[in-house]
């Protein structure tokens, strides 16, 4: 089970511990459309995603949610999570590496429970940003 930092132990402008995932594969992308029943063409077939404009195919945009997820539930448990959101703002294709990271931004009370906000992001190996988003967390 993930161990909480506490709220006095953390600040504003302070990095959450990054994760960094291995380089993006087509068996990954088959396992991830088989597990979430997206079986869109541009993620499978090279043919398909450039009829489509793309440069070929590329991996599902809720699989790098999904490694934010993974990011703010090795930081704090689950239960502690508030909120969890983000933008797609860039694609990832197979072959890119994807670096998650996030900062705090803020750090309030509210209704007696202390909470921080932190700025997440999923950024590829030649630094654009892929998702950007944030979560808010209860901490001690």
């Amino acid at each position: 089970m993930t161990q909480s930092p506490s709220f006095a132990d953390v600040n504003v402008g302070d990095a959450i511990p990054s994760l960094d995932k291995p380089a993006i594969d087509r068996v990954q992308l088959a396992l991830y459309a088989g597990g979430s029943g997206d079986h869109n063409a541009i993620h499978l077939d090279d043919d398909r995603a450039k009829s489509g404009g793309l440069p070929g195919v590329i991996a599902h945009g809720m699989l790098s949610m999904a490694f934010l997820g993974e990011l703010v539930g090795n930081w704090v448990p689950q239960s502690q999570i508030r909120e969890f959101g983000g933008r797609f703002a860039s694609i990832v294709k197979p072959g890119d590496v994807v670096t998650c990271g996030g900062t705090i931004k803020a750090k309030d009370t509210i209704n007696g429970e202390n909470r921080v906000e932190v700025e997440i992001h999923a950024e590829t190996g030649d630094g654009n940003r892929a998702i950007v988003g944030k979560a808010v967390v209860a901490l001690p």
